[in-house]
């Protein structure tokens, strides 16, 4: 069901620039790495030389870097003024004063702003439109950002009826104050951090796709409000509606998480 935009007070929100701001000390050629893969994996390319690339909610910047490091010209932005400075301090260490990666103040709600960019051959936005307070309106914005024939990287947190209820109130609960924060972290980092860190260990994959850090993964998890949801199927129609093709799908098998999705814009020729 298509949600309207949700009012969300300033302090309901997550701080997801202050989580990012932690995260850049933990960066490294091998993070970077992993998330280059992520982008090739799931774009099927092995290259993005002199493509288009839109960040849309960049956060710590990495997947944008990512993107420029595999040739990409881009475009960053993000409503959060730390994740701005996020991306912009990536910027400065690896690519400074380089005219092909800009990154800017702004939100996907913003249509006046969304008008200004023009179209790109690669859209991405990964676990961003679902904390907007309006995801299916981020979604109907995202359209028109895709050329013909252009890509649509997107992930989605999966609809788990009541268990997503029950998150929902977790992520609000952890944003009222710090005690409850310390309280929803030692109630559930056994499951989030120690159980995933014993199973990686396990199986000798320590880091986490995209060149995520688990730590700061779980921090997301637990404080990423605004926090919406759907159904692989939802997502899929909606984009068919509007002329998408669906070429690539990863789900999350069900749990928690997100849903990805790589949509292809038919062209009109």
């Amino acid at each position: 069901m298509k949600s309207s935009v949700n009012d969300v007070t300033r302090e309901q929100r997550f701080a997801f620039g202050v989580n990012w701001s932690r995260f850049l000390g933990t960066i490294t050629d091998e993070r970077i790495k992993g998330a280059e893969r992520a982008l090739k994996d799931m774009l099927q390319i092995v290259s993005l030389t002199d493509k288009k690339f839109l960040d849309i909610g960049s956060g710590s910047g990495l997947s944008s870097l990512a993107a420029r490091r595999l040739g990409a010209k881009v475009h960053s932005f993000d409503i959060d003024p730390m994740s701005v400075s996020c991306t912009k301090e990536l910027k400065t260490r690896y690519f400074p004063n380089d005219p092909d990666w800009i990154v800017d103040k702004g939100s996907v709600l913003y249509t006046s702003y969304l008008q200004s960019l023009g179209q790109f051959d690669i859209v991405y936005s990964w676990g961003v439109l679902h904390h907007t307070g309006a995801m299916w309106q981020g979604l109907e914005n995202v359209c028109s950002l895709v050329r013909p024939g252009g890509q649509l990287f997107l992930a989605i947190y999966n609809d788990q009826r009541w268990i997503s209820s029950y998150w929902r109130f977790v992520k609000l609960i952890y944003n009222k104050n710090f005690a409850f924060r310390l309280l929803v972290i030692g109630l559930h980092m056994p499951y989030l951090y120690g159980l995933r860190l014993f199973y990686r260990i396990l199986t000798k994959r320590i880091e986490l796709d995209r060149g995520m850090s688990l730590w700061h993964d779980m921090l997301d998890w637990l404080g990423g409000y605004p926090f919406e949801v759907a159904r692989p199927e939802e997502v899929f129609n909606f984009f068919f509606n509007k002329g998408f093709i669906l070429t690539k799908l990863k789900t999350c098998g069900g749990r928690h998480g997100c849903n990805e999705f790589v949509f292809r814009l038919a062209s009109t020729s």
